[in-house]
């Protein structure tokens, strides 16, 4: 798979009515659906490569910089406690953890990077080295962070959930300042989305009024949005993936299992194939066909 941030004019079948890639970059979003748990985080990894994805995403918070100590302190019943903070920190990887999934990621030859929360948490995801940045949509409107990941000037995908186009526009131009290659990831931020609400045409608007390459973050329980989304020239698809969707967990509902990831990758891989070059032709068995049936001619 080409890196989406560097396609040129010969990793597209065709440039319009949009311009359609080769290839997806197809990104398998494990998030927070691991519930803490390495050994659930790996099994995802292995299911994603497994399936053919480019890249796996986790999510990193720094608890006590992410939410309020009121809200911390609310009421929420889950495996780790009944406070909404013992929640939050049951379902954080440690840093051995990250440690870990580096290794395996290193090992089973797929890439693997993170959605930081917070400015502490991306100095955090700086020190492995990561290919990509990814700002997750709650985070694009967030001035400081924007350019602290910027800065960085790393590849990065941005999500525009929730975003008004003055948001988007600001974070647009402060990458563009930072000379910091991005991709901007039409988003709606339901979990899970309905298929009324997704959209997909907002991936045009994007692209035609910031000039730059786009891609879909899907958040439906089903398959054929990711598809039409590579129609219609996604360079990059993010996915939520799990285990079961009836596991604990508020991402859950919002992702794929297994066997849908396979139907999506093997789905978006065939666009490019199945659209063909744009002209009508006619093929050479077509042509034979054509001698016996227009016996007439």
């Amino acid at each position: 798979m080409a890196d989406p941030f560097t396609l040129n004019d010969s990793d597209y079948i065709q440039t319009e009515p949009w311009p359609v890639p080769k290839s997806v970059f197809i990104i398998a979003e494990v998030g927070i659906n691991h519930n803490g748990d390495i050994d659930i985080a790996k099994q995802l990894i292995y299911n994603a490569k497994s399936s053919g994805c480019d890249a796996v995403k986790f999510q990193k918070r720094t608890i006590d910089i992410v939410y309020t100590p009121e809200m911390l302190d609310q009421f929420r019943e889950s495996p780790w406690g009944k406070t909404q903070r013992k929640q939050k920190e049951g379902i954080e990887l440690s840093e051995a953890e990250y440690d870990e999934i580096e290794a395996y990621c290193k090992k089973l030859e797929i890439d693997w990077f993170a959605s930081a929360w917070d400015i502490p948490s991306q100095h955090f995801l700086s020190k492995y080295g990561l290919k990509y940045n990814k700002v997750a949509s709650a985070m694009t409107p967030h001035r400081e962070f924007i350019d602290v990941v910027a800065k960085e000037k790393k590849p990065t995908f941005i999500s525009v959930g929730m975003c008004e186009y003055d948001e988007i526009t600001h974070a647009v131009e402060t990458f563009r300042k930072h000379d910091c290659p991005f991709i901007l990831l039409h988003t709606v931020s339901e979990y899970p989305a309905p298929e009324a609400n997704l959209n997909l045409r907002g991936m045009i608007d994007l692209r035609e009024r910031y000039g730059c390459l786009v891609g879909y973050s899907g958040h439906e329980p089903s398959v054929s949005p990711s598809v039409m989304a590579a129609v219609m020239g996604a360079v990059a698809i993010e996915r939520h993936v799990t285990l079961d969707r009836a596991m604990y967990g508020s991402d859950q509902a919002a992702s794929l299992e297994k066997h849908g990831v396979d139907a999506m990758v093997n789905q978006v891989r065939k666009v490019a194939q199945v659209m063909g070059g744009g002209v009508h032709t006619i093929t050479d068995k077509e042509k034979d066909i054509a001698a016996k049936l227009r016996y007439w001619l």
